[in-house]
């Protein structure tokens, strides 16, 4: 009991606390009203009727507004062509694309079909009529070269969606207020409807049709968003539907509608998370040339980052003196692990000659030099030496085997002679100091040979054994 008698709060507390209490609340309405007077737009907002009106004049494509869009399609054509940005803006602000689109969102809002047909229709006509006349550009332009600004329409991400979003918001909130300003032409220029058609008509020209899909699916982005973007601030706006509405068929549409944002949706996230895990790859992989390629000697010339059939390669290209590729692919691949970079695979291209200047060539550099130069000419006299030997070899097996053939047929066709030997000597000039090789028959008799026989048995001997320059000479008994 007298815990609880202690608890209680005194007459003097109570006071405080509601003091407390009212000054927060006072804080809270006071940044609330701060934000309702900035952001309120009573009074600025131009009536439905008006706003229907501004946005129906530009809704049709007949007679001058198709001349302009064809001649704006031109423009950015050449604009993509030379690559240049200020030409492509000066085209996007001269194209009258935006009006049908917002029709569209407008007509969704405040369901009014026909209105949607014939801007849908308008619309179809302003692409077909845009690709086309890029596509004849194109095909009688004689520069046919891929510049940034070509390229840069082809691959849409999440981040064109949110452009087209944001763009048809502030082209609605432009149109329906009393102060317009430069909105509509900046929005013209943010959500770039004109460079993906032009881009379009290249890839039909060059019949790339990865450029035709990927550049026409960036147009039906920023269109769609667009649209739908106008459509939620029509509703903001409270525009009233017309008096024929079916509320079924509205259902239907929305439904349509929300399909369509979806859809359209869904492709750009996984083309942004295919570009997010490139960046990031690309990040990585700088990261680590930055940390483990800093090389003495060699510098990295260049280096490229890839995904291909589902694996990720790092290409990098050295520059500077030569280095020992396999022991450093072994020795970083390990490392590839602290920089997000697991299971990527590692190669090193050598890029270029080391030219070694005397200040720089260390001791070990020249030891190593020397010892290959006196290896080589060791090994150069080792093998004069071994060629010789085998030519001394050569001529004793010619002799012992040359005698031992022959000795049986010179007994039979001579019978004077006893004893036969062949030898190959090296005979010496002393006149001119120049040394020959001979080969010589050495022969023993019984009786003597006559001039004639002596002839014939030299011969014989020659052709027997292949050698024109033998020489006979007979020898004496020891």
């Amino acid at each position: 009991m007298l815990e609880n008698v202690n608890n209680v709060d005194t007459p003097e507390e109570i006071p405080s606390t509601f003091t407390y209490i009212a000054m927060k609340k006072t804080i809270i309405t006071r940044i609330s009203d701060f934000f309702v007077n900035y952001f309120s737009l009573s009074g600025q907002l131009v009536s439905q009727e008006q706003a229907e009106e501004n946005i129906r004049e530009g809704v049709s494509f007949r007679g001058t507004s198709i001349l302009i869009l064809i001649m704006a399609i031109l423009i950015a054509s050449l604009g993509l062509n030379t690559n240049s940005t200020a030409v492509i803006i000066g085209a996007m602000l001269i194209s009258p694309l935006m009006g049908p689109i917002i029709g569209i969102g407008l007509g969704i809002g405040i369901h009014d079909y026909d209105l949607i047909k014939r801007c849908m229709r308008n619309l179809v006509m302003a692409a077909g009529f845009s690709v086309l006349a890029s596509t004849l550009y194109f095909l009688i332009s004689p520069v046919n070269e891929q510049h940034s600004e070509l390229l840069a329409r082809t691959s849409p991400t999440i981040y064109d969606v949110l452009i087209g979003f944001v763009g048809g918001g502030a082209g609605i909130i432009a149109l329906g207020s009393t102060n317009k300003g430069n909105v509509i032409p900046g929005v013209a220029i943010a959500t770039a409807l004109m460079p993906p058609l032009c881009t379009a008509g290249y890839g039909l020209a060059t019949w790339q049709l990865n450029y035709f899909f990927g550049a026409f699916y960036l147009f039906i982005i920023n269109s769609i968003y667009i649209a739908f973007a106008t459509y939620i601030g029509v509703k903001l706006m409270k525009y009233k539907s017309v008096a024929t509405a079916d509320p079924a068929r509205s259902k239907r549409v929305m439904r349509v509608v929300y399909a369509l944002a979806i859809l359209t949706m869904v492709p750009s996230i996984y083309l942004t998370y295919n570009m997010l895990r490139d960046n990031r790859f690309t990040m990585d992989a700088d990261r680590f040339i930055a940390d483990e390629c800093d090389f003495p000697d060699t510098q990295v010339l260049a280096r490229k980052a890839y995904f291909k059939d589902g694996g990720k390669y790092l290409s990098i290209t050295l520059i500077g003196r030569p280095l020992p590729i396999d022991s450093l692919e072994n020795a970083l691949t390990p490392r590839l692990r602290y920089y997000g970079l697991g299971g990527t695979s590692l190669s090193f291209i050598q890029g270029g000659v080391y030219e070694r200047s005397a200040s720089s060539e260390s001791i070990n550099d020249v030891k190593t030099q020397e010892l290959y130069r006196v290896a080589q000419a060791t090994i150069s006299r080792q093998q004069s030496a071994i060629d010789s030997l085998q030519g001394e070899l050569a001529m004793t097996r010619f002799s012992s085997d040359a005698a031992e053939q022959v000795s049986p047929e010179v007994h039979a066709l001579f019978p004077q002679v006893k004893r036969i030997g062949i030898s190959s000597a090296v005979v010496s000039d002393p006149a001119t100091q120049k040394l020959d090789t001979a080969t010589v028959a050495l022969i023993s008799l019984d009786a003597r040979l006559t001039l004639a026989e002596r002839r014939h048995l030299l011969d014989y001997l020659r052709v027997r054994l292949g050698r024109p320059d033998l020489k006979l000479q007979e020898m004496s008994e020891l």
